[in-house]
């Protein structure tokens, strides 16, 4: 089964279980300089694409849901990802399925409210010789696990 983890955001952290191998990273979508406002939503649409393309197929997406933003800028930019993610999805027929914060940090850790570099450290526990980016990248391999272990069940 292949499947797609995202941490959405501005900075999304991503990681994809193809073929029985994982790829995963961190990619930026901040705004650039003289484009509109919609420029991030489409470039994170094509990337999208792009990671569709180099699985040759996806079955199924888990992204982390975020119920609580600190700024309004933030929870904005969620909404756009977010927007755009299931829209895609939908475009693509792939089921799709959001898991809260609190749930992949107590699956990483064993607690529910535990911190970046808590759950970065939990990446290092689990995979000694993985290369981590930043907590959103460490969020993304949480998030695999624990959708892989659903799959599992």
């Amino acid at each position: 089964m292949n499947i797609l983890a995202i941490d959405l955001g501005t900075t999304t952290g991503w990681a994809l279980m193809a073929q029985g191998h994982i790829n995963s990273g961190s990619k930026s979508f901040k705004p650039q300089r003289f484009e509109g406002g919609g420029m991030r939503y489409l470039r994170f649409k094509r990337w999208l694409t792009e990671i569709k393309a180099s699985a040759v197929t996806i079955d199924a997406v888990y992204f982390e849901e975020v119920r609580r933003h600190l700024g309004v800028d933030a929870a904005h930019a969620y909404g756009g990802f977010l927007a755009t993610l299931t829209a895609w999805c939908e475009h693509h027929q792939i089921p799709y399925s959001g898991v809260p914060v609190g749930t992949i940090k107590k699956f990483a850790t064993g607690k529910g409210n535990a911190s970046k570099q808590e759950m970065i450290n939990a990446v290092y526990e689990r995979e000694p010789f993985t290369d981590v980016i930043d907590d959103n990248h460490a969020d993304a391999l949480h998030l695999l696990n624990y959708a892989l272990s659903l799959e599992a069940d």
